[in-house]
């Protein structure tokens, strides 16, 4: 079996709910504010990937930690920059052949 990209949007808005053990509510004042943007399917249902699931989980987390939404989409902001750094660096390293270390 082929592994599922985590970007492929899946998930309705009940189970993105369950998995994440937020209202639907909750979840569609997320993305009223911003946080995150599902896809749509052909009938316009809101559908949602394992990463957005993550996020989801990453905005409760700051949630409960007391930042209010601006705070939250900062943070969400910062830590996907972060990741996207990060991401560069290893392409960069992966690709730049290991320097020899000067032997004494």
């Amino acid at each position: 079996m082929t592994a599922r990209d985590s970007r492929t949007p899946v998930y309705g808005i009940a189970v993105a709910a369950q998995l994440v053990d937020l209202p639907e509510a909750t979840i569609r004042l997320f993305e009223s504010k911003g946080l995150l943007v599902p896809a749509r399917s052909d009938g316009g249902t809101r559908r949602y990937s394992d990463d957005d699931i993550e996020r989801l989980r990453r905005a409760a987390e700051l949630r409960g930690d007391g930042l209010n939404i601006a705070g939250i989409a900062r943070v969400l902001d910062l830590q996907d920059e972060n990741a996207g750094l990060r991401d560069a660096l290893d392409a960069e390293t992966a690709r730049t052949p290991a320097r020899r270390r000067p032997t004494r």
